[in-house]
């Protein structure tokens, strides 16, 4: 039989490593102070897809990728009142993928980013040369995805925000899972607070009955 204190301490590594997987996403946001109170985001629509021949493509930011990215952002704007629109949309909206190999005590090498639409380079950081230490420094993969949010009609940025999330050697539930916390953690920069949408009209309230 195993010892209460050896479950006690069991079960707190586990909570603590919990937390610590949690809170190891560590999310960058910018916003544009200069144009944000002046654009009203109501509606949006999507500022591009991925295109090119990024290797990428065949892995973390594959189309399923992409389809689950999209709906993770979706969702989050429908939470917020901001519904998709076919036509003449209020804001743009762009994403990203990427992943980088980083020396732990030395420098990142480039991000392989795979954009939107538009286009746009993330990095270069690199490469870098290192120092060895103890037959070699330590080399672990770091993800990354992103949202962009523009003025339809200017085209001038609103809001950029990242997060450190990993997609490497993720699939099925497991991706979507990880694409989904990371969108929440970027909504929670979102610079619009949910009541600067406007809701769509209630219905008419039918007539009482003569």
């Amino acid at each position: 039989m195993i010892p209460a204190f050896v479950r006690t301490a069991v079960a707190t590594a586990a909570l603590i490593s919990s937390l610590a997987a949690c809170t190891s996403l560590h999310v960058t946001s910018d916003v544009n102070a200069d144009l944000i109170g002046s654009v009203h985001c109501r509606t949006f629509a999507w500022a591009g897809s991925f295109r090119g021949a990024s290797p990428l493509r065949g892995t973390i930011a594959n189309p399923v990728n992409e389809v689950r990215l999209r709906a993770a952002i979706s969702a989050h704007f429908a939470a917020s009142g901001v519904q998709e629109a076919t036509a003449d949309p209020d804001c743009l909206v762009g994403y990203g993928i990427g992943a980088r190999d980083v020396v732990a005590g030395a420098y990142p090498y480039g991000y392989g980013y795979y954009g939107w639409g538009w286009g746009y380079p993330y990095g270069p950081y690199g490469p870098y040369g290192y120092y060895g230490y103890y037959g070699g420094p330590w080399v672990y993969s770091e993800g990354i995805i992103t949202i962009d949010l523009f003025d339809a009609k200017s085209h001038q940025a609103l809001w950029h925000a990242s997060v450190n999330q990993n997609l490497i050697g993720s699939s099925n539930a497991e991706a979507e899972r990880r694409i989904g916390e990371a969108v929440a953690l970027l909504f929670t920069r979102y610079p619009y607070p949910p009541a600067h949408a406007t809701p769509a009209p209630a219905p008419p309230t039918p007539a009482a009955p003569s």
